[in-house]
């Protein structure tokens, strides 16, 4: 099964719209931030940790149902240890209550727990207050993960290709997770430890799409050294085109389950890498390759000196793309 396997599209031509509908998004997705404000989880702004032991599984829509009617919206539940035994994070929410108030939350979740499994049937082992400072410290970690990242990708190219190629990826690495926060504002996603885990694995899975392009635009810099710079930058995303369409539909097939499939705590995480996906594979073809054209014409390298000023050649639609490993 191949397809575009004679794929000749100018997507370097069309860069500048594709920024033009890429910061519209963005500007919208800021907008319902600023307006919303940004739905903390239970670990970045403070609550109650309860963990309870029941005598039979519990059925977590059910209790997560029953909690918010007593006041908790947005408790996350899960196992711990066996299917017996859970926790239960939350802020007790109604109208003139402390939101971080841990005995007013102990409260609300026995009550929900007597409703769907029966008084007598469960026990709470223990019951904590988290502060929000252990938030602001999960925050400055994310911060600092992602940076420190970027230099490790910074190195990695560098020594790979050339530093021209490694700020390239580190735009359009920037460009997803700046995509991403707006999704998370435009989709109202609750930003819990899993929606982190989903922007770290957004980046990861940007620029291994990226370095693939990469990599064949180098082979292609070697090979074609009468073809304009841009003509190569197109040739080069035909041909790993089938590798990036096969490798996205995989991941967003998994994903799709995942998001109908995983439940409530799960679900954020797996719409933010379904977004995640889609963005990558655009910022690799219309963010990342058209900032290395316009660094290549600011600061040329040994191989593009030869290639700025040729006249494109279109990608030849006779000659079938080499495999990419």
């Amino acid at each position: 099964m191949r397809l575009f396997a004679n794929a000749n599209y100018d997507f370097i031509g069309q860069r500048k719209r594709a920024y033009a509908i890429t910061a519209g998004f963005i500007a919208i997705g800021f907008l319902a931030l600023l307006l919303r404000g940004v739905n903390y989880s239970v670990e970045f702004t403070g609550g109650t940790l309860i963990q309870v032991e029941t005598e039979k599984p519990a059925d977590a829509g059910r209790l997560r149902d029953a909690l918010q009617s007593r006041g908790i919206d947005g408790a996350e539940i899960q196992t711990f240890g066996s299917d017996r035994e859970l926790v239960v994070r939350a802020r007790a929410a109604r109208e003139g209550s402390d939101a971080n108030d841990t005995q007013a939350t102990a409260e609300a979740v026995s009550q929900a727990l007597d409703a769907t499994l029966g008084a007598g049937t469960y026990r709470i082992i223990r019951t904590e207050a988290v502060g929000p400072k252990v938030g602001g410290e999960l925050r400055q970690q994310a911060v600092l993960a992602i940076l420190m990242s970027f230099l490790a990708v910074l190195a990695y190219l560098a020594f790979r290709f050339e530093w021209r190629f490694g700020i390239a990826a580190v735009v359009a690495t920037i460009h997803d997770i700046v995509a991403a926060i707006a999704f998370i504002g435009i989709a109202r996603l609750e930003v819990s430890l899993f929606v982190v885990a989903g922007l770290l694995t957004i980046v990861g899975y940007s620029l291994n799409d990226t370095i693939v392009i990469f990599d064949r635009i180098r082979e292609n810099l070697h090979r074609r050294k009468r073809e304009g710079f841009d003509a190569i930058l197109n040739r080069s995303i035909n041909e790993t085109l089938p590798r990036t369409f096969f490798t996205g539909t995989t991941a967003l097939g998994s994903l799709v389950a995942l998001s109908v499939l995983g439940g409530d705590v799960v679900r954020p995480f797996a719409l933010l890498m379904l977004f995640g996906v889609v963005v990558g594979t655009f910022s690799s073809i219309y963010i990342a390759a058209p900032v290395l054209l316009a660094i290549e014409k600011r600061w040329p390298g040994p191989d593009a000196r030869g290639h700025l000023g040729a006249k494109p050649a279109a990608p030849s639609g006779s000659r079938k793309p080499q495999p990419v490993g």
